[in-house]
């Protein structure tokens, strides 16, 4: 039993829960979405993807983003999942981040798409 993310209570009025699937998706969406340095017992979760949204657009940029990336699931969830592929879309003010994953524990193969939006 997982806590749901973000943290809500469920029609019934109790702590809202996720199945491991959604509870690994959220939380691969915790490591992306989280800037470097803004959790205070863990200054190094994270990795710092909202700053490229206003960067200009190069295949230098969209290959450093998706190491950035890579390396940071690994380093944080690399013992729930396996990173396949992480691919990066930046179109003005819209990030698209597609990860294709597989769950260690029962092999199974996933494809997750964050947007953000600023």
């Amino acid at each position: 039993m997982h806590f749901n993310y973000p943290f809500q209570a469920d029609s019934r009025g109790r702590t809202a829960i996720a199945n491991e699937e959604e509870h690994i998706r959220q939380l691969i969406e915790q490591v992306l979405f989280t800037s470097i340095g803004e959790r205070v017992n863990r200054p190094t979760f994270g990795s710092n993807i909202n700053q490229l949204i206003f960067a200009p657009n190069s295949e230098e940029l969209a290959a450093t983003t998706q190491l950035l990336i890579q390396g940071a699931l690994q380093q944080w969830l690399g013992t729930l999942i396996m990173v396949k592929t992480v691919r990066i879309q930046n179109n003005d003010s819209t990030l698209t981040v597609t990860i294709q994953y597989v769950i260690r524990r029962n092999q199974q193969q996933k494809e997750t798409t964050f947007t953000r939006m600023l």
